[in-house]
């Protein structure tokens, strides 16, 4: 059996290779676009054990070998930094240090999620970056109509004012502009209520998602994207986890007695941080338990600590709905009664579940 250490680069990747039968190690560096690196996998005896740091553009690699028959461990990138003492960073010191990691049994392995989630995932980022350009259009109409005296604000969408603001008497390129923004402006909304539809489809089709839609504030776009991000929530085994995993959590710096805690680390997922902050706005409005605490908040912090004060809350409910899969209004009950135990937790869980709950 072979095990191979593999820093991935877009273009190429340096391998290290260690044959178990002979002990021997040896170094090569691999070209991906000539066909270099498929014809070294496909040559390995079956299975080989693999290797890679968790990065970007090495989806059709990860493909490839699970494909020829080969073992794939997905590492945290952080912690194989981390794990790396010597200040001289070369691609075959990274090589070699993955593979000894791997030899020793201290792979830092990350959890992958499977086909169907990763595609679940694209639809989410589509509709998403297709949502952001539409903001940018929008701002460049919004532009264009206070060069000429009209704010509207939110009101420039409305019948009354896109009636206005085509009848601005605009020249020239100007009115070049102003014609070709309403058009993408158009195709832009056709496109992402198409994706609207597709995401309240497959978050009904999937039951988590559906438990977590019965939180007030809670739509299909943020319950699919918890759900796909978090995956399978035993592997958290508590809920000051999934918040440190969100980046939810305060940086801290603490030596000799002193606490010094700062901003939230954000090291993690930035685009479910960003949906959790926006549900817990909505949460705000429509569940009394949220508003009175989030109000308390807005009294002695500013506005935007409590919103992500209160998304770090959405957080932590949601994975306990997951957890004990419950709905709202059983979670909502178990907030409130501090003597019903939580199902299927030990005295210690229950203790830091009922904790973490009312953070």
């Amino acid at each position: 059996m072979k095990i191979i250490g593999c820093d991935f680069h877009p273009s190429w990747q340096q391998v290290a290779v260690f044959d178990a039968e002979t002990g021997e190690i040896a170094e090569l560096k691999l070209v991906n676009g000539n066909g270099e690196a498929e014809r070294f996998y496909r040559e390995l005896e079956a299975p080989a054990l693999v290797g890679i740091e968790a990065c970007g553009n090495s989806q059709w690699l990860i493909e490839l070998v699970e494909r020829l028959g080969h073992v794939v461990l997905i590492g945290d990138a952080a912690q194989i930094r981390a794990s790396y003492v010597r200040r001289q960073k070369t691609d075959r010191r990274d090589a070699g240090h993955i593979l000894k990691l791997l030899m020793e049994d201290r792979f830092p392995r990350l959890w992958v999620p499977s086909v169907e989630q990763r595609d679940l995932r694209q639809l989410l980022i589509h509709r998403h970056k297709l949502v952001e350009i539409r903001s940018r259009v929008k701002n460049g109409l919004q532009h264009l109509a206070l060069n000429r005296g009209v704010q509207k604000k939110s009101r420039l969408w409305s019948v009354r004012g896109r009636a206005e603001l085509e009848k601005l008497p605009l020249q020239g390129w100007t009115a070049r502009r102003r014609e070709d923004l309403l058009h993408l402006l158009a195709e832009l909304n056709r496109q992402i209520d198409e994706l609207d539809r597709a995401v309240a489809g497959a978050a009904e089709e999937h039951p988590q998602a559906r438990l977590l839609m019965t939180q007030p504030g809670v739509g299909p776009i943020t319950s699919l994207a918890f759900v796909l991000t978090i995956g399978d929530v035993s592997r958290f085994k508590h809920s000051n986890q999934v918040a440190s995993y969100l980046g939810l959590v305060p940086r801290e710096h603490s030596s000799g007695g002193k606490q010094r805690l700062g901003a939230i680390s954000k090291q993690g997922n930035r685009f479910l941080r960003q949906l959790l902050v926006e549900a817990a706005q909505s949460a705000t409005r429509l569940d009394e338990g949220f508003r009175k605490q989030y109000q308390a908040r807005c009294h002695h912090k500013p506005k935007g600590v409590a919103k992500v004060a209160a998304a770090r809350k959405l957080a932590v409910r949601l994975y306990w709905m997951l957890r004990q899969n419950v709905g709202y209004p059983e979670i909502a009950h178990i907030e409130s009664s501090p003597r019903v135990p939580l199902v299927g937790a030990s005295q210690t869980d229950e203790l830091i579940g009922r904790s973490r709950i009312r953070q």
